[in-house]
């Protein structure tokens, strides 16, 4: 019940409350105002404090100095990502190193961090709190549990290690990356990472919530109600035919193949074919989705995949990637 839930449940704030723009006025975009701060460097006289940050590396995303624009590899377009602060600029795509890189847009050859990993992070807390001893836990070596004495333990999320006697205080970093995701769970990931971190501290711990106090997911942390979150969300997918109210499957490949898929393929009865509609970043392929009632899942899977086989046996050389209920319908 509420009542026990309030016993045993941390007390999360968001950054950018009323009382602390009043004294700090960057609280709302700094990645780190001085509530974040505060909190921390008041828990570590009692005790660890986590901060979860949701990109691990060090930088990895960056973009024009000047005019904010992504820098991307010449070779490949994919992103450009620093490993350190001497290091230089690669792809995280194709690997190859961008010493050389000048912005398309404005010929600036400076950049600038647009996304800042679990690696920097501690770095830049390390030199916040001097004498404080900062621990990782991510890809590169996930820790199972830490001590009761002062500490800062940055982690990504999934990768959060137990402490002996609870968090005393746990910061949530940039929210905006877990909120901003182009998929249809990027609420309800955002809250569960939030909820399984913040679930760490101790009972009536501080917890900070570095996002938009205004937004669903973030009044769901504050309040400790996933319940209305999800009730929320499914009422809306229900208006919007969204899964899981419907099912959904998206075909991927080039335009013929994917069309030949969707003319070969029996759909049962209220089955809604919606595009097919180019991909976006310019390349050769299309994607379609069909939406049909959750009665018939069954018929629409065989029917795709018994579409999968004729073009099979036609020796059809195009491939067509067919997902049911995709995360990612954009």
């Amino acid at each position: 019940d509420r009542d026990r839930l309030r016993q045993v449940a941390p007390r999360v704030r968001p950054a950018g409350e009323d009382a602390e723009l009043a004294r700090d006025e960057a609280a709302r975009t700094a990645r780190l105002p001085h509530i974040a701060f505060r909190t921390a460097r008041q828990a570590l006289d009692d005790g660890p404090v986590l901060v979860q940050v949701p990109r691990r590396g060090y930088l990895p995303a960056l973009g024009c100095a000047r005019c904010r624009d992504p820098a991307r590899c010449t070779a490949c377009q994919g992103p450009l990502a620093l490993t350190s602060s001497h290091a230089v600029p690669y792809c995280r795509w194709c690997g190859q190193i961008a010493g050389d890189w000048r912005c398309p847009e404005c010929g600036w050859e400076r950049v600038r961090a647009t996304v800042v990993g679990a690696g920097r992070t501690a770095e830049e807390l390390g030199r916040a709190f001097p004498g404080v001893a900062v621990r990782t836990s991510g890809r590169d070596g996930v820790l199972d549990r830490v001590g009761a004495g002062p500490a800062l333990v940055v982690a990504t999320p999934g990768a959060e290690p137990v402490a002996e006697d609870g968090y005393a205080a746990a910061l949530l970093l940039d929210g905006w990356v877990l909120l901003g995701r182009a998929d249809l769970r990027a609420a309800e990931e955002a809250l569960r990472r939030w909820m399984n971190a913040a679930a760490l501290v101790r009972p009536a711990g501080p917890v900070v919530a570095l996002a938009d106090g205004g937004l669903r997911p973030v009044q769901a942390l504050l309040r400790w109600d996933p319940i209305t979150l999800a009730e929320r969300e499914l009422a809306e997918r229900r208006r919007l035919g969204f899964p899981p109210a419907v099912r959904m499957a998206s075909l991927t490949g080039p335009a013929a193949a994917v069309r030949e898929l969707i003319d070969v393929a029996r759909l049962p009865d209220g089955a809604e074919v919606l595009g097919p509609v180019p991909l976006r970043g310019g390349e050769a392929k299309v994607r379609a989705l069909v939406r049909a009632p959750r009665r018939t899942s069954g018929a629409l899977a065989h029917a795709l995949k018994a579409a999968q086989g004729v073009r099979s046996a036609r020796k059809a050389t195009d491939t067509v990637r067919v997902e049911i209920d995709p995360l990612q319908l954009i």
